[in-house]
């Protein structure tokens, strides 16, 4: 999987990783899988700092050939993967720039944000890390030959979020049928969001993140393919309930779960038969879900 140097454990690693992983992303663009597929949150965001280009690494280093990420637009509409609405927390935003709180990603242009250290807050390895653009994310995680769950952050905040979105994983080739069928799903906590999404691309695959009711299931199997709710709202009769259902591309509705970090409750998780389970710790999952 990865095109990095690597010590001879690890490329041999990552030729294992490359021998098993390839048919289990397969198996999962069908649905015909026995253990629930591993996406890794925000990168392998345990060992590196969330949705950086380290942490795409991280996590094709680990073997997990999935990533999550979270897109924003900046003061002047460039797409940055970042999932706070604010800088402050996971960047050096507030000492770069001390006047300009509540430091907004919608309030900083894409250039002002490129000057941030994305890095050092997690740990002094990962100084200089930056906040990538969507397109520099993209670039990564297909040298990587990564696949690639979007959410598309606060859509409420961020009028025509989807189109852009949309235009530059178009313009990045991520939109021809290999990336569509096989690689790519965008999903949101917005509703209208992905309703939106699913209208101006149908063939886009799309989740949604929340738990609706039973009663409201099928009202979102219209225009979605996946309901994605927390881990701590589901059980074997909820997920149950939602794969009865076909969804927007006529194939059962797949749940895929959030956030679970730990071997117990990954295999409790997998127990109730979700199709995916999002966690910081990918390889921990994968391993107590084989």
């Amino acid at each position: 999987m990865s095109v990095r140097t690597a010590t001879a454990s690890g490329a041999v690693a990552a030729l294992l990783g490359a021998c098993v992983l390839l048919p289990a992303t397969q198996a999962q663009a069908s649905g015909a899988h026995d253990s629930p597929v591993v996406y890794a949150h925000r990168g392998a965001s345990a060992y590196a700092p969330e949705n950086t280009l380290a942490a795409v690494d991280a996590a094709d280093d680990l073997g997990i050939d999935w990533v999550e990420n979270d897109v924003q637009l900046t003061k002047d509409g460039v797409l940055v993967v970042v999932h706070d609405t604010t800088l402050n927390r996971t960047t050096d935003a507030e000492e770069v720039f001390p006047d300009r709180a509540p430091w907004a990603v919608k309030d900083f242009t894409a250039a002002e944000i490129a000057k941030l250290d994305a890095g050092s807050w997690f740990g002094p390895g990962f100084a200089g890390a930056r906040v990538p653009t969507l397109t520099q994310y993209l670039h990564r995680i297909e040298r990587n030959r990564q696949n690639l769950l979007l959410e598309i952050k606060s859509p409420e905040i961020y009028p025509g979020i989807e189109k852009e979105t949309l235009r530059v994983l178009r313009t990045q080739g991520w939109l021809d049928r290999g990336h569509v069928k096989h690689r790519l799903i965008v999903q949101s906590f917005g509703a209208e969001s992905v309703k939106t999404v699913h209208a101006q691309r149908p063939d886009v695959v799309t989740g949604f993140l929340g738990t609706p009711t039973v009663a409201e299931l099928p009202s979102y199997a219209a225009f979605t393919d996946q309901i994605n709710p927390s881990y701590t709202t589901i059980g074997a009769d909820y997920v149950a309930e939602v794969q009865k259902l076909k969804g927007a591309h006529g194939k059962p509705l797949k749940v895929n779960t959030w956030t679970v970090n730990d071997a117990a409750k990954a295999a409790e998780v997998a127990g109730f038969g979700v199709d995916g389970i999002i966690t910081n710790n990918p390889d921990i999952v994968r391993d107590a879900t084989r």
